[in-house]
């Protein structure tokens, strides 16, 4: 009988170059899902990244500190132990604020 459940141990890592980690756990990169991606990152203060439009909802929980969220030009930003979801084809740009 085939397990109903995955255990991951050993996230893919994803290449950067501008100072934050990122460990995906679940998504394309780990097991092929282009749905979804589950990722622990650490961004360093004054991060931020290009706007993007991912096909996929993305999920958001803020573990420790704060980060900002610019979705369709309103910001939004979010401390520890808030969460937030930003639908699929969501034009967003994520910052790290100081």
């Amino acid at each position: 009988m085939a397990k109903k459940y995955t255990v991951q141990d050993s996230p893919f890592v994803v290449p950067t170059t501008d100072g934050k980690l990122i460990e995906e756990h679940f998504g394309k990169a780990t097991d092929g899902n282009s749905k979804i991606s589950i990722a622990h990152m650490i961004a360093p203060p004054g991060w931020s990244e290009p706007f993007q439009t991912p096909e996929f909802d993305e999920y958001t929980y803020i573990i420790k500190g704060k980060k900002q969220f610019t979705i369709d030009g309103e910001i939004v930003i979010l401390s520890s132990g808030q969460s937030i979801k930003i639908e699929k084809n969501t034009r967003v740009q994520y910052t790290q604020p100081l």
